[in-house]
This record gives structure tokens, sequence and C-alpha cells, in this order.
């Protein structure tokens, strides 16, 4: 049997094409040969179980990878169901290929718009010639009085077709490496691919190495051998013949048997019940390389309306946006497609670290069709219950576990609330607030218990160290605030008011509750003397500072010990921050540029410094010791809102040095 034909296509060119479009992905060819050689030995399987198919006694159905170095070839070896010659035509020279055009047109009328298809499948067996310059299929059919036959392309549209040498069911597809695929010549690519693609693949899968040894690996090899002998036990009462055959026997027994690349049973096909703490955490570090244990996880198992599978896992961070780098890895039928498809995957459980196989889900999908699927929007539905699910039982279950958690897992709920309104709903109640005071509340717990104190609000913290002075003033007078210190706390502080009207977020050094302040009798003369107070002081920050806009207010606060505070209203702070969000954004600077922070300067009346100021304030003669006096006072306060810029902090320290050295002249008059 002898035959050529051409692959019926008006382009000669459409391999080179799809080694263009495929460059960055070349790799696939792994996945698709290896897949469809499980797929081979999976029907075997099927068949033999309906007896249609005989299997030998005791033989294992497996995959060889075998990599000739020698002789530049890459071979992909199984004993599964095997093909006729008609079989090859059909499924190589008109369905495998019809694949391959079907992708050719719609790179062809898209453009360049290479993310269309996930990870560019659906090319199935062309995929080869991405790295090929000939492909060789050698298979042997299952079906009684088959004979083998051989298929070869050397990469155009022009194949040949004869009688094949392969003597035992299954099929061959030998890949004769060019320029392009030289570097799958190297065990660590080659493995590197095999294990990306098929670490989870159903059927066990060998790579054979074969390479002419160099001196110095067959003196390792033999000085290895030469390590196992027999004891005197052992060779005791045995002839030289004897020995040596012992021996033999030995080296053979104690030589190890070669273990499957992948594992073919994976955590995530068991039962939940049937798994430990320990292979959950065990299959965690395998995965994903992290030398952390996973805080907690959720091992999923759908099998209708649609089949699902799969292991969620909460990591631990590091640092707090650490969260960002999650890894949802995505398989079908143990078949890895791809990381973090955010059209099959809820955008925030990518947060997340984890696997999920959808057997139903095809290879050769695209991006668009996901989109509108309804099975996937199901499957989304299902994965984004079973998560809200589970953080509700630990919050229920074990409150302080759960509290424990909230630092790591914190920054995921906040996230997943924004993105997933269905998510919030279920979630809500769970979301945890760790205060001041060192506790977590849920935001109906702070509001109940600051209630009598400030009805309806939330105070919180963005900068514990920068806002010491403020949590301070809390907590002399009972008051306790939310520490919100994340990136995500900026938007989901105005997320929070969005969703519970009637409620007021402020940050701590917004405004001055009423519970800070002393009651002070407040006749007209009262009120006229610190409007005269505040107009005086007011006028000489602006002149001191040059700065227009500036508030000044002279308030008793209960506490004595702080002098000065800054206050900025909570619409500029957001106004600032959104501002901030958007960089370089001219067109949004422009329609904000005559907005001006609303910033006051609150002088405590009750502060010692603060009583010394007002009074010299009032003397002619004492202008430059008000003037000292009040820059420094500012600078006190502006300290406890913000960073001061190097300029300023060098002013600073002058105008200290300049204070302490008046002091301790007056200290050495006396």
């Amino acid at each position: 049997m002898n035959e050529k034909g051409n692959l019926s296509i008006n382009s000669e060119n459409f391999l080179p094409i799809i080694k263009k479009w495929l460059y960055t992905d070349k790799d696939i060819f792994v996945r698709e040969l290896v897949s469809n050689a499980s797929d081979a030995i999976t029907k075997l399987e099927k068949l033999a179980r309906m007896g249609e198919a005989e299997l030998l006694e005791g033989e294992a159905l497996e995959i060889h990878v075998i990599l000739n170095q020698d002789l530049n070839t890459l071979q992909i070896m199984d004993n599964g169901i095997g093909m006729t010659a008609e079989e090859i035509k059909k499924y190589i020279n008109q369905i495998a290929f019809s694949g391959a055009t079907d992708f050719l047109a719609k790179f062809q009328e898209k453009g360049e718009q290479e993310n269309e298809i996930i990870g560019h499948f659906g090319l199935g067996f062309y995929s080869a010639f991405m790295v090929a310059d000939k492909v060789e299929i050698d298979s042997l059919s299952y079906q009684k009085e088959a004979v083998p036959a051989k298929w070869l392309c050397e990469g155009g549209i022009d194949y040949e077709m004869d009688a094949g040498s392969r003597e035992t069911r299954g099929t061959t597809i030998t890949l004769y490496l060019g320029e392009e695929g030289k570097e799958f010549l190297e065990e660590s690519t080659l493995y590197a691919a095999l294990n990306k693609y098929c670490s989870f693949m159903p059927v066990p899968i060998f790579v054979d190495v074969i390479k002419e040894l160099t001196e110095e690996e067959q003196k390792e090899e033999k000085e290895a051998s030469n390590t196992i002998h027999l004891s005197p036990e052992e060779g005791a009462g045995l002839t030289k013949e004897e020995a040596l055959e012992k021996l033999e026997a030995k080296k053979a027994e104690e030589k190890e048997e070669p273990k499957p690349l992948n594992d073919t049973k994976p955590l995530w096909q068991k039962q939940p019940k049937d798994c430990t703490d320990e292979e959950y955490k065990a299959f965690y570090h395998k995965v994903f390389f992290d030398v952390n244990d996973p805080l907690f996880w959720i091992h999923l198992n759908m099998d209708y309306p649609f089949r699902l599978k799969g292991i969620l896992y909460f990591p631990k961070l590091v640092e707090h946006m650490d969260v960002v780098e999650g890894e949802i890895k995505l398989y079908s039928n143990q078949v890895y497609i791809a990381d973090n498809i955010k059209e099959v995957v809820p955008e925030f459980l990518l947060l997340l670290k984890g696997v999920l196989d959808c057997p139903d889900m095809p290879l050769n999908v695209s991006r668009s069709a996901l989109q509108n699927d309804g099975y996937v929007e199901k499957m989304n539905s299902y994965i984004t219950k079973k998560v809200a699910d589970k953080l509700i039982q630990l919050f229920k279950n074990d409150r302080s576990i759960y509290e424990g958690f909230w630092n790591d897992i914190g920054v995921f709920i906040k996230y997943g609330c924004m993105r997933e309104e269905k998510f919030y709903d279920k979630v809500k109640d769970t979301l945890l607030f760790k205060t001041t005071d060192n506790v977590y509340e849920t935001l109906a717990e702070y509001l109940e218990k600051n209630k009598e104190k400030h009805e309806n609000k939330l105070f919180f913290v963005s900068d514990e160290n920068l806002q010491a002075q403020y949590i301070r003033l809390f907590q002399e007078q009972g008051l306790e605030a939310a520490i919100l210190s994340t990136a995500i706390d900026k938007p989901f502080t105005s997320f929070l008011e969005y969703k519970n009207p009637g409620i007021q977020v402020q940050r701590i050094d917004a405004d001055i509750s009423d519970t800070l302040q002393k009651k002070e009798e407040a006749s007209e003369a009262k009120k006229q003397a610190d409007e005269h107070i505040n107009t005086r002081m007011e006028a000489l920050f602006r002149k001191l500072l040059k700065n227009d806009s500036l508030k000044v207010s002279v308030e008793a606060l209960k506490s004595a010990q702080v002098s000065a505070m800054i206050l900025l209203s909570e619409k500029s702070r957001r106004m600032i921050e959104m501002m901030e969000s958007y960089g370089n954004a001219t067109d949004l600077k422009a329609m904000f540029a005559d907005v001006k922070p609303e910033e006051t300067l609150v002088l405590n009346r009750s502060n010692g410094l603060v009583k010394n100021l007002l009074e010299l304030s009032e003397k002619n003669d004492k202008q430059e010791t008000v003037d000292l006096l009040s820059k420094q006072i500012y600078d006190l306060a502006l300290m406890s809102h913000r960073p001061l810029t190097s300029e300023e902090m060098t002013r600073f320290i002058d105008r200290s040095n300049t204070l302490l050295e008046k002091l301790s002249a007056l200290e050495t008059e006396k």
C-alpha cells in the first residue's frame, strides 16, 4: 500500500501561518499530542468494558514520551485504540485538518486578536508542525486482523501513506524536530511542558531519554552498578556462576521501577470525606510551590446539573496585596487548559489558588462564547455560593479561628463583595473590622457598641502610626475606630456607605466627635468672644502659612495633651484619593483644578501651649515668638495628618532648635 495526496487546501502556507500565530504558545503541541494518546487509551478501556475490545493479560495501558537527542526526534507512543489507514485519512486528513483551517479562518477574520482563542486550542494533531519539519504516524488498530498503517507529512500540504511497522496495538507519533523545535531536545524544556499540561492526565505517562553517554557518564553508571554486591550470608555455599547469577538478579530487583511523570488520580477526583488535611496541604505545596500552608480550602464536587470538581485554597499572605498573585488552574477531564480564565472563574476568585476541572468544557473554546455560555454562568454561581457558604460556616462555627484568618482573607472578601453583588448579600454579616481596641467586630456590632457616643457613624484609621494622636484622643474618651489600612479599603469605605444608606463612614481625622469636646456654657458673650478668637487665629495662620483657604477653629477638647489637629473633610479626602488613583489623567485634573481641600486647623484651648499662644498673640511686642510657636504648632498637627516633605522637615528641625535655644537661654537667666 502506497498512497500520496494533498490536504485539499487552497493555501500552501497554512502551516507556516499557524506557526506564526502560535509562536508564543508552541509548547501546546505537547498537550495536544499527549492528550490524544490519553483519549485513545480511555476509548480502549471503554470498549474493553463493553466487551468490544480485548486487553492482554496483565497489560499496562500507558503513554511513553521518547526523546532521542541523537536523532533529533520526539515520539509520543501509546497502546490505546490505534487507527486503521481509513481512520487516519478521516481523523488526520479531514477532521483534524478542519480544526486547523477553522483556526486559520478565525484569525484571518479577526486580525491579530491572539487572545480570542484560549490557549490557541482546537488545532489538535497539526500543532505538531509548530516544532517539527516532518511528522510520522505509525498505528495499529485494535480491530481484529487490522494491519499497521503509516502516514508521513513534511510540513507542506502533501502527505504519504504506506504500510506501517508497528507490531502491537496503539499509535506512535514521531516528530522530527526542526530549528523551531530544537529547544525541546533539552530534557528540562520537555519536562517543563509535560508538567505544565500533563501533570494530572488520567493515563500514566513515562519519559524516556535516549542519548549517547559521555565517558564520564558511563563511568558513573558503572560505579553505581558496582555498589550492589552480595553479603557473605547471601553468597555462602554458591559457586562462582551461581553467585554471579544471584548478583544480577539482585541488581535487577534493586533497580528502581520507573515512575510515571503524572498523578493519574489527583486529589480533586476523590470524595472530600476521603481526603485528609495532610493530603490537602501536600497537594497545595506540590501544585503551587508555596512554602506556607494554606489557611483553609473548599473541595468542590458537583455532578448535577453540571459536572465540576476542584479545590480552592485560601493562601496565607506575606504582604497584604500578595493576594493579587492568585492562581486558578483550569482543567478539562484532567487535561490542563490555562490559568486564570476570567470568563470561566468569577473574577474575585482569581485572588485565590486552586484547581477547577470542568469535564464539559471543550478545549477549543473562544472567550466570546464563554461570556454568553449558560453553563459557565451556572458554574460561576455555584462556585460563588460554595465559597460564601464556607465563610459563613467558619464565622458561625468558630468565630475565633475566623478572626485569626481575617488579616489574610479580609482583602479577598472585600474585593469579592465589591465585584459580586450576590456574594456580598450572602457574606455581609461576616465582614469584620479590627478596631483600635484590638477586637474584631461586624458593622452591626460596632454600631450597637458605639451608638450612644456617635450614632450611625463608623470611624476608621488608615495609618495607625500617622494617626496615633487621634487614636489616643478616641481611646481616652472610650471611643474606638476600625482599622482600614490596605489599598482596597479606600474604595471599600465608599462601597460600605453605598450599601448601608444612613451610615456615615469617616476617617478619624475628618471631624471632631462631640464626645471629644468639653461641654461649656454657650452664652452670647462667650460666643462672640470665641468668634473673635477664631477670626484672629485664622488671620494669623493664613498669613504665616500663605494659605487663604485654611480654616481655623479654637475648641476646648477633653484631652489637654494635644495642642492642635488638622481635619480634612471626608468628601475632600475621597476626592483627593480619586484623583491620585487616576494618576496623570489630565482631563480629570482639569475638571477638579478649582476644587480646594477643606482643611481645618483645630487649636485646643485646653492645651497649655495653645493657651500661651492665645495670650502672647494679643501682645504687640511678642510677634516673633508668636510666629515661631504658630508654625511649630501647625507642623505638629500636620505630622499627625500626613508625612512632612523634606523641606517641611528641615524647617521644622531648624525651628525646633531655635525654640529650644530660646528656652534654654531663659533657664540660664534665672
